[in-house]
């Protein structure tokens, strides 16, 4: 497919720079990028869920260069109300949401839902989430974000730089974790029993959730992700999900897009605009 726009995710920065060598071994050499919106230009043998010239966004491979694969599984059709930009924030975060919300953590309307960094590609969408599905919604972030998490839909924003969430929350149904590290081991504590702790960083220890009496699990989403991404666009487009465009580059910038992902700070999905 022709891309238009790509996400720029942690893990294309931890892959080029080895941190997941033990894991994931990358094959030099090698192009990053998961996300994708663009258009299709050649069909592979067997796929009739598109034809030539549909616009699609998804997961692919090699997303940072004007043209990429993708499995007919792993993409969707781009609704003509959501822009290329858009549907490029979409399918890592807004997956991993949806599948670690609703699939893993069976997130009901009326429970409390606790997510760490409500302003990020994941998180930010999350917290949307959460509140679209009539959840109570509470949310870490830093001062600058202040206002644009509440600005999300969390009718709780805690300013992680100047108090610590364990001290002010508790009776948690689902956190919903995008931090990792001490922010892990933390959260333990602000679950009610029986809740769960979804990590979209990694698996957390099944031994400390049967030390609090609560469950555990990391966010795999299916293979076939397409009917996710079919209802994140119909979301978008009946207004109840905003797609969150962060810093844009053009491709020959990627180096710049990766520095500033390596922060760990922003709002939103940075974007890497490859081609008009």
């Amino acid at each position: 497919m022709e891309v238009r726009d790509a996400g720029v995710n942690p893990i294309d920065w931890k892959l080029r720079s080895g941190h997941l060598q033990a894991f994931m071994p990358v094959e030099l050499p090698h192009v990053p990028g998961i996300d994708l919106a663009g258009t299709v230009s050649e069909l592979g043998p067997g796929v009739t869920e598109f034809t030539l010239g549909d616009d699609v966004f998804g997961r692919g491979q090699g997303a940072y260069a004007e043209y990429a694969t993708a499995s007919a599984q792993s993409i969707a059709r781009k609704p003509e109300a959501l822009s290329f930009v858009q549907a490029a924030t979409l399918p890592i975060g807004g997956v991993t949401a949806w599948w670690g919300l609703f699939e893993i953590a069976g997130l009901e309307s009326g429970q409390r839902l606790l997510v760490h960094g409500g302003a990020g590609g994941v998180g930010g969408l999350a917290v949307q989430l959460g509140r679209w599905k009539g959840a109570h919604v509470i949310a870490t972030t830093s001062t600058a974000n202040l206002d644009f998490v509440r600005s999300l839909g969390a009718e709780e924003v805690i300013d992680y730089s100047v108090s610590r969430f364990e001290e002010t929350v508790g009776d948690v149904d689902v956190v919903f974790d995008t931090v990792g590290g001490d922010v892990t081991d933390r959260s333990w504590s602000v679950l009610r029993k029986g809740g769960i702790l979804v990590s979209a960083v990694g698996m957390p220890q099944p031994e400390r959730a049967e030390q609090h009496g609560v469950r555990a699990s990391g966010v795999q989403a299916a293979p076939d992700i397409r009917p996710i991404l079919a209802q994140l666009a119909a979301l978008v487009v009946d207004g109840n999900l905003k797609p969150l465009v962060g810093q844009r580059f053009p491709l020959a910038e990627v180096e710049a897009a990766h520095r500033a992902s390596e922060t760990g700070h922003g709002q939103g999905r940075i974007i890497l605009e490859v081609s008009d």
